[in-house]
Formats: C-alpha cells, sequence, structure tokens
C-alpha cells in the first residue's frame, strides 16, 4: 500500500477544479475559435468572399499565440489576467490564459478540417447562388462536422494537459495536487493516482469523440 497524505475531499476538489477549467475554457474557446477558423477559410485568396488582407491579419496572429508553449503564455500575460480576473492563481487565474491557448488551436483544427472539404462542394453552393453565410450553414460545416467533431476531441485532450501543466504556477486541479504531493512531497500515490485518472478520462474522451465521428459519417 502507498503510504499518502491526499485526502478523498481534496482529490474530488482537484477534480472539479480541472472538469472546471476543461469546460469553462472549452465553451468559451469554441465561441471564439471555430469562427476564426471559419474567417481563415473563407478570407483566404481564393476563399469564399475572397478578403486576403483580412487573413493575412490573423493568420499570424494566431500563429505567434500558438508558437508560445502554455506555461510561457501563462507566465507571459499575468498582468492581463490579473486585470480581467484579479488574481493571476487558481482556478479563475488558469482560466483566462487556458482560453487564450486553447482559441487559436482550436480555429487551426477547424480550419483544417474545413479545408479537407471538396472544393466540389463549394463550387455548387456558388452555382446555386447561396450567400456565404447560407454556404457556411448548409454546404461546408454539415460536410465536416464528423471532422470537426474530432477536432475539438483533439482541442479538449490538449486542454487537459494544459490544466495539468497550470499546476505548476499554482493553477488548480490535479496538476496542482500531483505537483504538491506528488513531486514536492515524495508522494508516490498521488503521482500514480493522478496519472491513471488522466490516463482514464482521456482515452475516455477519445473514445467518445471517435464514435461520434464514425456515427456522423454513416449519416
Amino acid at each position: 500500500m502507498f503510504d499518502t497524505a491526499i485526502t478523498l475531499d481534496q482529490f474530488l476538489g482537484a477534480m472539479h477544479d480541472t472538469l472546471l477549467m476543461v469546460s469553462v475554457s472549452l465553451l468559451i474557446g469554441s465561441l471564439l475559435g471555430v469562427p476564426l477558423g471559419i474567417l481563415l477559410v473563407i478570407t483566404r485568396p481564393g476563399g469564399l468572399v475572397n478578403h486576403p488582407f483580412f487573413y493575412r491579419i490573423i493568420n499570424p496572429v494566431i500563429n505567434i499565440v500558438r508558437s508560445l508553449p502554455f506555461i510561457i503564455l501563462m507566465i507571459s500575460i499575468i498582468p492581463f489576467t490579473r486585470f480581467v480576473v484579479h488574481t493571476t492563481i487558481g482556478t479563475p487565474g488558469a482560466i483566462v490564459p487556458l482560453i487564450i491557448y486553447i482559441a487559436p488551436y482550436i480555429a487551426r483544427l477547424v480550419e483544417s478540417s474545413l479545408l479537407e472539404i471538396n472544393p466540389g462542394i463549394i463550387e455548387a453552393a456558388k452555382s446555386m447562388g447561396a450567400t456565404p453565410l447560407q454556404a457556411i450553414w448548409h454546404f461546408l460545416l454539415p460536410e465536416a462536422l464528423a471532422s470537426l467533431v474530432l477536432a475539438l476531441t483533439t482541442a479538449t485532450i490538449g486542454l487537459i494537459g494544459a490544466t495539468a501543466m497550470a499546476g505548476t504556477v499554482g493553477g488548480g486541479g490535479i496538476g496542482d495536487l500531483a505537483i504538491t504531493y506528488g513531486y514536492q512531497r515524495f508522494d508516490t500515490f498521488a503521482t500514480v493516482s493522478t496519472a491513471i485518472v488522466l490516463i482514464i478520462v482521456v482515452q475516455g474522451l477519445q473514445s467518445l469523440g471517435n464514435i461520434l465521428s464514425r456515427r456522423l459519417r454513416r449519416e
């Protein structure tokens, strides 16, 4: 048996914090990232609205944010995080950088999913006189739905990994528990249990995403 100082309440509290960080960050990050990904596709040269100037603005901005590892991004925007939520530690202090981290990531995944669509679909939409908004809603998104499910699954798993890293700077959640007890107090049970829980959660999410994607492709 492992000797541990962790209580069940602490473990459940850490799980709750991780779930809160992932769900809030994923929701807001998706609300920002999905439209950004669509804009990247439709404003690129040869896109639906052919607005390369706009594309040349948002494309490098997304590249800059995505080039920063999460831990560096989290530290770099401390003044902004403090301005928004009045703290830089705990769950609220981690959610702001998590949103900024995941939104460009989702945008790239959405862009990749939409670019996989047969160009003939777009041409068919144009020939039918569909507006850009109608082409997006009735042609692009339905055609890419299965791929988008996998993209969001990947984003969610990446977000879980980021929440674990947030624990290194007091971000709360499972990562904080692993650092505080597993690393600093040499608690083997804390390290092993958090690793097992994360593996189970990630495997479950990936399996669920794969199942939903397969069902959507069959429809």
